[in-house]
């Protein structure tokens, strides 16, 4: 129940930030171009918090803090009195009203650009893309990887970070090819050119990283029990922390890899389990249950590992002066940017499955896992759906402000405003496609869980 109450928290903060942002930059270049802003408000339903500001603006606090919205004073809505008209939205040219939709978006690109100054100010912790091991038979194996590599550039960009391999892998989704630039314990670089015509993978068990066959240097799994999942397969088999595993069916058992590949091969059966507690071995009979992907089905245990530290010669903090975190900061942007286009466009082609979307619970789970790791990593978080956040509304759709941009573009273009029944049928329209795209979000988050 707490972490569920954490999660919902920081959802809300992070939220409640966006949206003010958004709000804001409507509400900013709407009172630079003379138009009357009735109300601010951040979130919907009833008032919780108001205020009538000196400038004639009410400020408002509502119960359900899933949106936001600026009412400004407009002749489509309410009728205006003569002496008010030069501050009506709908008065105002076709470029002000312009500006004032884009605004919004624009607002929140520049705070996903604020986020990443301040996230790169205070210093990132990071590891160097060095290979720990790469998977036989796996596209990395078959490049000629292998492990001691250091990955220093992907497709001709630099990268320095795991994040930064795991971006640009994300980026290279549908494609046939994509080239390492790697780099060997003497420093000697090399060409690695990996094949991708058959490579696919599903982000909710694995990342593009383990997909194609590469292991990072990163934390080491010991095969001592951390965590065992309350009701798991696992728990029912008697498995507890502490735990020392020793062998399954037999096969002594020298990593953790080795226990989660024969667990995933087995689902619904039968495993003898050996363990060491307190001195003393025990055997406990392991049945994983079965799970299902897109592409696999695969046995689930509910158990986890302690973790060691990564060692000193990889680890790094990704940390910026105050001038250079600006132009790291505006990069980020643009990466995440140009990578959010490409991946809408593999999805409405299909090269990315609608299954990968994700809806506001799974968007409350990443809010309470980055807050609880740190502010660096909630600042990135909050960047990351700022970014998105602005994308999606500047896509197309009539009740989005791409719709609203669509329709004036075509009237500053025919010199007159597109009919309102036609803007009306756009609007349904617009609605009715959001609410699918919600809908399937939601099933996406509900099936995860």
């Amino acid at each position: 129940m707490g972490g569920i109450l954490w999660n919902l928290g920081a959802f809300i903060v992070a939220l409640g930030i966006l949206v003010a942002v958004h709000e804001y930059g409507h509400f900013w270049v709407a009172r630079r171009n003379g138009v009357k802003v009735e109300r601010f408000s951040i979130g919907f339903g009833k008032a919780i918090w108001r205020r009538m500001g000196k400038d004639g603006t009410e400020y408002v606090l509502a119960m359900i803090p899933l949106g936001g919205y600026v009412k400004m004073l407009d002749g489509r809505v309410d009728d205006v009195p003569v002496e008010l008209q030069d501050q009506a939205f709908n008065h105002k040219s076709v470029w002000a009203r312009m500006a004032i939709v884009v605004a919004g978006p624009m607002a929140n690109f520049v705070f996903a650009v604020f986020a990443f100054w301040l996230m790169f100010l205070i210093g990132v912790p990071a590891v160097k893309p060095v290979l720990d091991d790469v998977t036989m038979s796996s596209p990395a194996a078959e490049a000629g990887l292998t492990p001691g590599m250091e990955i220093v550039g992907i497709d001709g960009k630099p990268v320095r970070t795991w994040e930064e391999v795991n971006f640009a892998l994300l980026a290279r989704l549908g494609d046939d090819e994509t080239r390492f630039e790697v780099q060997n314990n003497a420093g000697q670089r090399s060409e690695a050119r990996i094949d991708l015509a058959n490579w696919q993978f599903d982000p909710d068990q694995e990342s593009p990283i383990g997909a194609l066959g590469l292991v990072p240097v990163g934390p080491q799994l010991t095969l001592t029990v951390a965590q065992v999942v309350d009701n798991g397969p696992a728990s029912a088999a008697g498995v507890q922390p502490g735990d020392v595993l020793q062998a399954i069916n037999g096969e002594p058992l020298t990593d953790w890899r080795q226990l989660v590949n024969q667990v995933q091969a087995s689902p619904e059966i039968e495993m003898e389990l050996e363990v060491l507690r307190n001195g003393q071995r025990l055997s406990l009979a392991l049945t994983p249950e079965r799970r299902e992907s897109a592409q696999r089905v695969f046995g689930y245990a509910g158990v986890a590992p302690e973790v060691e530290q990564v060692a000193d010669e990889y680890r790094f903090d990704l940390r910026y002066g105050p001038l250079d975190a600006i132009g790291a900061g505006i990069g980020r942007t643009w990466d995440l940017m140009v990578l959010t286009f490409q991946m809408l466009g593999k999805l409405v082609t299909g090269v990315v499955s609608v299954d990968n979307l994700s809806g506001p619970i799974s968007i409350a789970k990443g809010a309470g896992a980055t807050a609880e790791y740190g502010l660096v990593y909630f600042l990135g978080f909050m960047a990351l759906v700022s970014v998105n956040l602005g994308i999606i509304n500047l896509l197309p759709l009539p009740v989005l402000d791409g719709g609203h941009l669509l329709f004036y573009l075509v009237e500053a273009v025919t010199g007159r405003p597109v009919p309102e029944k036609i803007q009306e049928i756009g609007f349904k329209i617009g609605a009715a496609l959001l609410m699918m795209l919600m809908g399937l979000a939601l099933f996406n988050d509900f099936a995860r869980l």
